[in-house]
C-alpha cells in the first residue's frame, strides 16, 4: 500500500503520517515512512537547496526540474524497492505537491506537470492520497510557529515568506486537483483537533485495508 499527505504549509501532515505509521505497524504491516523533497540521499542535497529562502531567485521551471529529479531517484531508490518487498509506503508530500505548487501556484500548464510527473514516478502512483485541508491563515501560521520552536527559520522557510495570495491559490489549486482526482483523493478537514484529523484518516484506511483484503 502506497499512501501519500498533501496540503499546505502547517496543516499537519507530519504529525498525521507519524499516527498513521503506528495504526499500520498495530496491523502487523512493515511501514517505509518517508518525504518529498528529500527522500533518498540525493534527495537530501536537492531538499536543502529547494527549501532555503536564500534561494529566493529560483526560477520556477528550475524549481519543477529539481523537484521531478528528486522525486524519480526517490522512487528508484526508496519507494519501488519497499513497495516490492510488499511493504506500506507513507510519504509526506508526492507528487500532486508538484502540480499544486508549480501549476496553480507558479502559473505552469497542470497537464503538462502531469505528463512530466508521469515519466518521473515510473507508473508508480498512490493508492490513496489524503489532502489535509484548512484555511491558508491558520496554516500559515502554525507553520511559522513550528519552524521558530524547531530553529528551522533558517533553512526550511522559503515557501512560508510566500504571501497569503500564493497559498490561497495553493489551497484552491489542492481542491481544485483533488476533484479532478476523485478516485485516489480523499479530503480530510484538517481545522479541528489532531484527534479529530487522525480519526477521519483511520477510517478510511480501514475500509481501503478491508478492500482490499489486506
Amino acid at each position: 500500500m502506497f499512501i501519500t499527505l498533501e496540503g499546505i504549509e502547517g496543516c499537519g501532515k507530519s504529525t498525521q503520517i507519524r499516527r498513521i505509521k503506528t495504526f499500520l505497524e498495530s496491523k502487523g504491516m512493515t511501514v517505509v515512512q518517508t518525504l518529498e523533497p528529500g527522500g533518498s540521499a540525493l534527495g537530501a542535497t536537492l531538499r536543502a537547496i529547494l527549501l532555503n529562502p536564500k534561494n529566493s531567485d529560483i526560477t520556477g521551471l528550475t524549481e519543477l526540474f529539481l523537484y521531478l529529479a528528486d522525486r524519480s531517484q526517490h522512487i528508484s531508490s526508496v519507494i519501488k524497492p519497499a513497495l516490492d518487498r510488499g511493504e506500506a509506503v507513507l510519504c509526506d508530500r508526492f507528487a500532486d505537491s508538484t502540480v499544486v505548487y508549480q501549476g496553480y501556484g507558479r502559473g505552469l500548464d497542470p497537464k503538462l506537470l502531469h505528463q512530466l510527473n508521469s515519466v518521473a514516478v515510473n507508473s508508480i502512483w498512490p493508492d490513496i492520497t489524503f489532502l489535509l485541508d484548512l484555511e491558508p491563515e491558520i496554516g500559515l501560521k502554525r507553520a511559522l510557529t513550528r519552524n521558530f520552536q524547531e530553529n528551522k527559520h533558517a533553512t526550511e522557510g522559503r515557501f512560508e515568506a510566500e504571501n497569503l495570495a500564493f497559498h490561497t491559490r495553493i489551497r484552491e489549486g489542492y481542491l481544485t486537483w483533488a476533484a479532478l482526482n476523485r478516485d485516489r483523493f480523499v479530503v480530510i478537514d484538517a481545522t479541528g483537533s489532531r484527534e479529530d484529523t487522525f480519526a477521519a484518516i483511520k477510517k478510511h484506511i480501514h475500509f481501503k485495508l478491508q478492500a482490499n483484503k489486506i
